[in-house]
């Protein structure tokens, strides 16, 4: 049985064991070595592979940067198999081999990921169906193959951190029985969406553009750190889903200040009138910025510096799953390792 290293020890490393495979998993490998075990295999950092391998399977989305690493610590490219990412197919890419070792699911995805149809569901597929076709019109013809291999073992739609954030802030907001809400760049095409559904008025200021027009959605493109275009005490309903731990670093073209956050916190809540409410999301755990990413907060954090406002829940969010109610010190040392957790606070203002 061919020993595997797998590169990777967050989700797509965890989907690809959950797809199936043909060998031994005798271990783990990060880039920059965080942990000793995983899924009770050791962990090996880049540059202290053991030597007695097969295959190393990336299942990793720094690609490129994982190929360039092999090259310079002169690891076998051939020894290799890049699940995603690269531009051109490199490493492993001897078609008997990939078979035999990532079985069909695992297979499937591969070729998907390099618009690959050779020796896949594909092929069948194309002959069962102009052996049975009798309609002339319907004939498959070469110059019209459309070839789709993704969504053969794809889950029906996702249920992931986001979907439970929006989902969690929209129905809270729809109870409340409000009729405006205001936002800061949340997801337009989950969370807002709730809302426009529900028939309630939303006003959203994001730093980027937006795509077109919707009924009912009022956009205003501007940095929403000072939240000048917005008079004091005059909001009853406001959110800010994923989008407040990315200001000042300049990830989306704004100005880069180490304080935006901070600035645009303290001026949420002048902005609240009496028994406004505040529906709010950040990545939470071991607190400390990954620029230019993102900013990850001890919930504690956000309390103190939301301290004009009461708290009336706080919840997380991680790999698919809400937990409601939770203490709020209880991911303090959370490093995440490959998921981030999201913290849901709902704030409401005396």
């Amino acid at each position: 049985m061919r020993k595997l290293l797998i590169w990777g020890i967050g989700e797509l490393a965890k989907r690809f064991i959950y797809n199936g495979f043909k060998g031994e998993i005798i271990g783990f490998i990060e880039t920059t070595k965080s942990i000793n075990i995983f899924m009770n295999k050791p962990v090996y950092g880049s540059e202290e592979l053991p030597k007695e391998y097969d295959y190393i399977i990336v299942a990793n989305s720094y690609t490129t940067e994982i190929y360039q690493l092999c090259l310079k610590l002169d690891i076998d490219i051939t020894k290799v198999i890049f699940l995603y990412g690269v531009k051109n197919r490199v490493g492993c890419i001897e078609s008997s081999i990939l078979r035999e070792i990532l079985l069909e699911k695992n297979y499937t995805f591969y070729c998907a990921e390099f618009r690959l149809t050779d020796k896949t569901f594909v092929e069948k597929d194309k002959y069962t169906y102009q052996t049975l076709n009798q309609r002339s019109t319907f004939n498959i013809q070469d110059k019209y193959m459309w070839p789709v291999l993704s969504d053969k073992y794809s889950c029906a739609g996702t249920i992931n951190n986001y979907f439970w954030q929006d989902l969690w802030a929209a129905k809270l907001i729809i109870k409340s029985d409000i009729k405006k809400h205001f936002d800061i760049g949340s997801r337009l095409d989950g969370f807002i969406a709730h809302l426009l559904s529900a028939n309630i008025d939303v006003t959203m200021i994001d730093v980027r553009e937006f795509p077109g027009e919707i009924e009912n959605l009022h956009t205003i493109v501007d940095d929403a750190t000072t939240l000048y275009q917005i008079e004091e005490e005059s909001i009853e309903s406001m959110s800010a889903l994923c989008s407040l731990e990315h200001f000042g670093l300049g990830r989306y073209g704004d100005p880069v200040d180490p304080e935006a956050c901070f600035k645009c916190f303290a001026n949420i809540q002048k902005k609240l009138k009496s028994g406004g409410k505040l529906y709010l999301s950040v990545p939470v755990g071991k607190e400390r910025v990954e620029f230019n990413a993102h900013r990850v907060f001890y919930a504690s954090t956000i309390k103190e510096c939301f301290s004009q406002l009461t708290l009336r829940e706080f919840s997380c969010v991680s790999e698919g799953k809400i937990e409601s109610m939770i203490d709020l010190h209880k991911y303090d040392e959370d490093k995440h390792n490959g998921e981030y957790r999201y913290g849901l606070f709902y704030f409401e203002k005396e």
